[in-house]
């Protein structure tokens, strides 16, 4: 079957974000990443500024924390009505038409269709840290540590709310380093296995 979704996670500094919204570009179909906060703020009924914070790295204190964290009368926390809005919201944009959708845990939410292509975006250390340098204006050990705290938290979110474990090979369709590939060539990598 023709992959229609294209679903990309990342390592924190690898280009993950950049690379899927060339592609997105170059297809000519639409790219989710941060533009889907609206919706998921219509859908969960929070703030936009938690959502941004929090909708993609939730539950951010760890397992402990989440476990004595506040919950509805349905013994849903906080981060759970973010989850759950988020899925719907995924489930959506899926069904409209062809598109990229960054993080969010895509790739889980979506693994029931024949139409997704799962990508995973890793990189070197040494090429990401100087990525976030720049990005960022940061130094060296600033930059180490926002990767390390992002990745925790995405790894964190991923396998609380998969039955997957974040960055396994086997979860994605497709496992590309850009730091040792280049961004062109891992656009064009994914753009191959669409047709």
């Amino acid at each position: 079957m023709v992959k229609r979704i294209i679903t990309i996670s990342r390592e924190f500094g690898s280009g993950g974000r950049f690379i899927g919204e060339e592609v997105a570009k170059k297809l000519g179909i639409a790219y989710y990443d941060k533009n889907v906060i609206n919706e998921i703020v219509e859908k969960s009924g929070l703030s936009p500024e938690y959502i941004q914070e929090n909708a993609e790295l939730s539950p951010k204190k760890g397992m402990f924390a989440y476990a004595l964290a506040g919950r509805d009368i349905t013994g849903r926390s906080v981060e759970d009505m973010v989850h759950e809005a988020q899925r719907k919201v995924i489930l959506e944009l899926a069904e409209k038409a062809p598109c990229v959708i960054i993080g969010r845990n895509a790739d889980y939410i979506l693994k029931d269709r024949d139409d997704v292509l799962n990508v995973f975006i890793h990189g070197n250390m040494p090429e990401k840290t100087q990525r976030i340098i720049r990005l960022y204006n940061v130094d060296e050990k600033k930059a180490v540590k926002m990767m390390a705290d992002t990745d925790k938290r995405r790894m964190t979110n991923y396998n609380f709310y998969t039955e997957h474990k974040w960055g396994k090979a086997s979860n994605y369709t497709l496992c590309l380093n850009s730091s040792q590939l280049g961004y062109d060539r891992c656009e064009k990598i994914i753009m191959e296995c669409i047709k």
